[in-house]
């Protein structure tokens, strides 16, 4: 049994149960889904400032706070317990694609030869994670939601910005992997 949980589950099984969340959430107590929310909660309770966008009773939000630290929990016990000790399965043609920009271990769920303290010295590095990160933040924030908010939650309740936002995050998904990623892991 164990290993069943170790190996990754196909979309018809993940999928159906990712979004099973969305009327457990909505009948246990009219809740969104959605992640990028509890940064806020979680700077509304630490930052004293006179802030107006933080100036909200965050105490009825907790409950996506320990949603989020159930996620990060989860995680800690996936990778010391549950990790999957094999190579990680990718695509040939892709292997191929990716040794000319010199990645090559597959060791884990993100190229060691990219993802990695030293590599934040480097122009790709401090692109791919510092530039990454901040613009992942700010399209979160300026469309109101993550992916998951939007995608997920957003599009089953038929919301028109959702469908929007996530035509716009797979546009952004297709462009930069198939344009902009080349470029800058070729730097």
């Amino acid at each position: 049994m164990l290993e069943l949980i170790k190996e990754p589950w196909p979309w018809y099984i993940a999928g159906p149960l990712i979004g099973l969340t969305v009327p457990v959430l909505l009948i246990l107590g009219n809740k969104s889904f959605g992640i990028s929310s509890s940064l806020r909660h979680i700077c509304a309770a630490c930052i004293p400032a006179d802030i107006s966008f933080f100036k909200y009773d965050w105490k009825k939000e907790w409950w996506n706070l320990f949603f989020v630290f159930g996620i990060f929990l989860g995680g800690i016990i996936a990778s010391h317990f549950l990790i999957n000790t094999g190579e990680i399965s990718v695509n040939p043609k892709l292997k191929t694609e990716l040794a000319t920009y010199g990645i090559t271990d597959f060791s884990n769920l993100i190229p060691v030869q990219l993802m990695n303290f030293a590599s934040l010295l480097t122009w790709r590095g401090f692109i791919t994670m510092v530039v990454g990160g901040f613009l992942v933040g700010f399209g979160t924030r300026y469309a109101g939601g993550c992916t998951s908010g939007h995608a997920i939650m957003g599009l089953s309740n038929l919301q028109w910005p959702s469908l929007v936002a996530t035509v716009c995050f797979m546009a952004g998904g297709f462009l930069m992997a198939n344009v902009i990623l080349p470029i800058i892991l070729s730097l």
